[in-house]
This record gives structure tokens, C-alpha cells and sequence, in this order.
């Protein structure tokens, strides 16, 4: 079923409605969908280069406006399903903990969720029904999705179809590893 569903979303970058279908994923991926906007984003910008910041702007504003959507259903649905859930199986104390400390870090975690593989939805999704600050998760949001699209999209208008191979398998895990370095390096001035 993902096979289907990533082969659909790829058929979709040679539509003529390919920038509204980018929008659409992006925004479907911040909140709920499985298949990151990339997979119709690299095809679009090797395809037509000039438009590299557009589409990476595109991508970027409908995530954030997804990452919202998440934000929402996070706190929407959190009093209604998550909290009664939590008191059924005994665990809300654990949550009200969690939440302190996730509200701790949690420019931090989307930040990181923004940029690496991570699933962002799940981030936006937290974010909201720990009731993290809305003007730090939108901060933190348009600074990672526009850190990680424009890199893509610089790299592809930079170097074309050699880069390709490159993003689809590596750049999250480079992203991965600047941001355990990004953290140690905070950790280890922290406790020095």
C-alpha cells in the first residue's frame, strides 16, 4: 500500500497541477500523511531548475500551515481523546510530567523533526496537546522546514540529477547527525 500510495504522489510531479499537489502533501505530511514532499519536490526542481525557490517556498509554506493543522489536532483532540485514554489506563500523571519537560525542549524537537527524517507530524501532533507556545512552535517550524526544502532545493538548482541519489539517501541522515552533534556540543558546554 505505501508503494501505491509514494508511486502516486511521484506520477504527480508530471502534472500540470504539480506545484498545487506539492502544496497538498506538504500540508497532508505535517499533520497526517506517510510520504514526505520531497518525492514530488526533487523531480519538479530537476525538472524545471529556474523554479527551484518557488517550489522550495511552496513546500515550505504549506508544511508550516500543515505543521498548524497538526498543532491543532493536537490540542483539539487532546481533552476530547487523549485525555481520557491517558485517565482509562492510569496514566496521566506520566503525561503532565512528560509535558513540562517536553515544553522544556520543545523548540528543539521541532526544529530537529523539521529537518531529519523524523516524522514531523508526529512533533506537530505533541507539540499541540502539550500546549508548547504557539509563537515559538511556528518559529521553530519555519526555521527547520525552510532550512530543510531550500537546502534541497539549492542543491538540485546548484548540481542538477548527480545530487539526486544524494538527498533521497543521505541528506537525512547528514541532517540527523548535525543535529546529535548540534545537541552534544550544547550538552557538553552545559555540564563543562
Amino acid at each position: 500500500m505505501i508503494r501505491k500510495l509514494y508511486d502516486w504522489t511521484l506520477g504527480l510531479a508530471e502534472t500540470r497541477y504539480a506545484l498545487w499537489a506539492l502544496a497538498a502533501v506538504s500540508f497532508a505530511e505535517s499533520s497526517v500523511f506517510p510520504i514526505p514532499p520531497d518525492i514530488l519536490m526533487i523531480p519538479m526542481i530537476i525538472a524545471a531548475p529556474q523554479r527551484a525557490w518557488r517550489i522550495a517556498g511552496v513546500c515550505t509554506l504549506a508544511s508550516v500551515l500543515g505543521g498548524l493543522f497538526g498543532y491543532y489536532i493536537g490540542f483539539g483532540l487532546f481533552e476530547t481523546v487523549g485525555r481520557p485514554v491517558l485517565e482509562f489506563y492510569g496514566k496521566l500523571e506520566y503525561f503532565d510530567a512528560f509535558k513540562a519537560r517536553y515544553n522544556d525542549w520543545g523548540a528543539w524537537a521541532v526544529l530537529i523533526a523539521g529537518v531529519t527524517p523524523f516524522p514531523f507530524k508526529v512533533i506537530t501532533i505533541t507539540s499541540g496537546a502539550t500546549g508548547l507556545s504557539l509563537p515559538v512552535f511556528f518559529a521553530s517550524a519555519v526555521i527547520a522546514r525552510g532550512l530543510r526544502f531550500f537546502l534541497v532545493a539549492a542543491l538540485l538548482w546548484k548540481f542538477g540529477p548527480p545530487i539526486r541519489d544524494f538527498i533521497e539517501k543521505r541528506l537525512g541522515l547528514m541532517f540527523t547527525i548535525f543535529c546529535v552533534l548540534l545537541l552534544g556540543g550544547f550538552a557538553l558546554v552545559k555540564y563543562l
